[in-house]
């Protein structure tokens, strides 16, 4: 079960939910109750570095790299 990030088009809350099955339901604002949401791209599922501007660093699991 993946969890998946939405932004609401009526409040602008941003919240994450999981999602039971592939098919593309109604995902439901927690804030307002809108069902006028949008699915949000992951930073999770951006490459690695990118989102804080660091480039040619591999993305290891473990190694424990920082700068």
């Amino acid at each position: 079960m993946p969890i998946f990030e939405y932004r609401c088009s009526e409040c602008g809350e941003k919240f994450e939910t999981l999602v039971y099955s592939s098919s593309e339901e109604s995902i439901e604002c927690p804030a307002c109750g809108s069902i006028q949401t949008e699915k949000q791209l992951s930073l999770f599922a951006s490459s690695c570095g990118e989102a804080k501007g660091v480039s040619n660093r591999s993305c290891g699991s473990g190694g424990g790299y920082f700068t």
